[in-house]
């Protein structure tokens, strides 16, 4: 059974007062899922304003058509990955665009439907394809790449300190049978783990479970160029913000911004600037959710906006 698209929006009202400061503005949200984002920033528009809303898991896209009809502004969904947004805006004849939104990471419909393989918690498939038409899912990662491959990812991605002893137990667990569903996946994760480590700190599964998702869908390969893509195609004085969720996705999107930040590149013992080079953004910081969100909605505890405006 498909339940309902539910998702509770984090820094809801920090995000729609950074981003929006012009009502008849053309504004992206490159990751709309339920469109609590995105109804929170049509619904400061106006009619000559226009909302671009782009996902590449259907589900969201349904859920999302529906919750955004009605409001006053142009409102234009897309189904594709935030880094074609360029092919995006351009099949929309849009040149220079006001803000751009990204709300990084899984779904809380995502990791509570078990049918989509996401969640630790839930047995399900394994899965954790945000676009199903993807070929690559969860279950080709666990069963089909080498054990030298699983143990990086499980280390880089989701930097788990057993990441060697959790891929060899996986290989060694898929030799006698494929493992198919996320809880046989948890059993082994556990086995891998000494129980002493399990004592203390998040779901000994985590970790691993977010370097897999990570890897299935491409997250952090594409992030610096596409903050970076987006800065380009800002107007002058127009705002981006990206919400992360864990330390990963935080460190590019904070050093790609404080990179596009810096003026002269030169050597200091250089008695003039030869670069040329001139700071692309200004304002660059971030927001952290309030203790009361975090009471409200426990898993905004890790989320951070971070932000910055075109010079």
């Amino acid at each position: 059974m498909i339940m309902e698209f539910v998702h509770k929006s984090v820094l809801l009202e920090e995000s729609i007062n950074w981003l929006i400061t012009d009502k008849d503005g053309i504004y992206l949200d490159c990751t709309m899922g339920g469109a609590g984002h995105s109804k929170g920033f049509a619904m400061q528009l106006s009619s000559r304003g226009t909302l671009v809303a782009i996902d590449q898991d259907d589900d969201a896209i349904a859920a999302a058509s529906v919750r955004l009809q009605g409001l006053p502004c142009k409102i234009k969904i897309a189904k594709s990955n935030f880094k074609n947004f360029d092919d995006v805006l351009d099949g929309l004849d849009i040149d220079k665009i006001d803000g751009f939104f990204f709300d990084l990471g899984v779904s809380s419909y995502q990791l509570d439907t078990p049918e989509r393989g996401f969640s630790y918690m839930h047995d399900g498939p394994l899965d954790m394809r945000m676009d199903k038409e993807s070929k690559k899912d969860a279950y080709y990662i666990v069963n089909r790449y080498k054990e030298e491959e699983l143990a990086d990812i499980i280390y880089r991605y989701g930097e788990e300190r057993w990441s060697k002893r959790i891929a060899q137990f996986i290989v060694k667990e898929r030799s006698e049978k494929p493992i198919k569903t996320t809880f046989e996946l948890v059993n082994v994760i556990k086995k891998a783990i000494p129980k002493g480590a399990r004592q203390d700190g998040p779901h000994p599964a985590k970790r691993t479970f977010q370097a897999i998702r990570i890897e299935v869908n491409d997250e952090l390969n594409i992030l610096e160029n596409v903050v970076t893509q987006a800065i380009e195609r800002l107007k002058s004085g127009g705002r981006i913000g990206v919400i992360t969720f864990h330390s990963l996705e935080d460190r590019i999107v904070k050093q790609t911004l404080a990179q596009l930040a810096k003026g002269c590149i030169c050597p200091p013992q250089l008695p003039v600037c030869v670069c040329g080079r001139k700071p692309l953004v200004k304002k660059v910081g971030n927001i952290v959710p309030s203790d009361a969100e975090i009471e409200a909605n426990p898993r905004s505890r890790s989320a951070r906006l971070r932000y910055a405006i075109k010079r």
